[in-house]
């Protein structure tokens, strides 16, 4: 890509389809393959926060790279401690992992393909640059998906609006939402299954008219699951804020996309008989 310079490693793998041989990469694929449920689950969640991160949980299954300390100086796990290189190497690994869920949300902030594999290079040249920042036992995806975020936001306000270019194939990536995590109690079971026959053409135009800050917010809740706090982090703004952003978000969603089902005759106003 011009005005960049990446490792060797993003050299063709800039866009999922560029990856060949990887098992994530093929695991990510089949799930792009297969048809979704169509979001009808975003408009049934209630205003409530995400379950919070148990860090602890998480530290206490995270090893540290290295011990290199006097009481452990002649154990074995002192002998198979990891040099800087090969932490640097492995976190590098780890961090390939998420290209593909990485491009996805790119193109769901840019709309627009081309734009996104800018997003995400630059996203990956900034983390193989400053890997060495990165502390053992946090969320990796998390400090990904915030390089990601400030990358685009300030290409968004050098650019500001680009042309939409809808690719059908790249573009339709909601089946990797967890629905399971989420109640079905908040929509009448008609609605459910109005939303659920809509195209996921319907389904993208109504995302895309959501306001930037919106479309984000819910991308990162619901489909990839983050909690508040950890949105929060990613998009740099308090908990309250994302919150309201959300409940905006998902509001205007459930909004446009019933309108779309009613025009469709797939829902009747809510004065006809059922």
């Amino acid at each position: 890509m011009p005005g960049h310079v990446v490792p060797d490693v993003m050299a063709t793998q800039c866009s999922p389809v560029m990856i060949e041989g990887s098992s994530a990469m093929t695991e990510a694929e089949q799930r792009l393959g297969r048809r979704s449920p169509v979001l009808s689950y975003v408009m049934s969640i209630p205003s409530t926060p995400a379950p919070a991160t148990n860090e602890a949980d998480e530290n206490s299954t995270q090893t540290s790279a290295t011990v290199d300390t006097p009481e452990t100086a002649d154990t074995p796990e002192t002998a198979t401690a990891e040099t800087a290189e090969e932490r640097h190497a492995r976190v590098e690994a780890d961090a390939l992992g998420f290209l593909n869920q990485l491009y996805a949300a790119a193109l769901r902030m840019t709309r627009n393909p081309a734009d996104a594999e800018d997003v995400v290079q630059e996203t990956y040249a900034k983390a193989y640059s400053s890997f060495h920042q990165f502390a053992e036992g946090t969320n990796l995806k998390a400090w990904l998906y915030r390089i990601l975020t400030n990358t685009y936001i300030n290409s968004y306000r050098k650019k500001q609006r680009q042309p939409q270019i809808s690719d059908g194939e790249n573009i339709e990536d909601w089946q990797l939402a967890r629905a399971e995590s989420h109640t079905s109690s908040g929509l009448k079971s008609a609605e459910m299954v109005a939303l659920e026959n809509l195209p996921d053409s319907d389904v993208k135009e109504a995302l895309q008219e959501l306001a930037p800050d919106f479309r984000l917010a819910v991308y990162l809740a619901d489909v990839e699951g983050f909690s508040y706090r950890e949105i929060a982090e990613i998009m740099e703004t308090p908990i309250g804020t994302v919150m309201s952003r959300l409940n905006r978000g998902r509001t205007q969603l459930r909004k446009l996309l019933a309108d779309y089902a009613t025009e469709r005759g797939l829902l009747r106003h809510e004065g006809s008989k059922a």
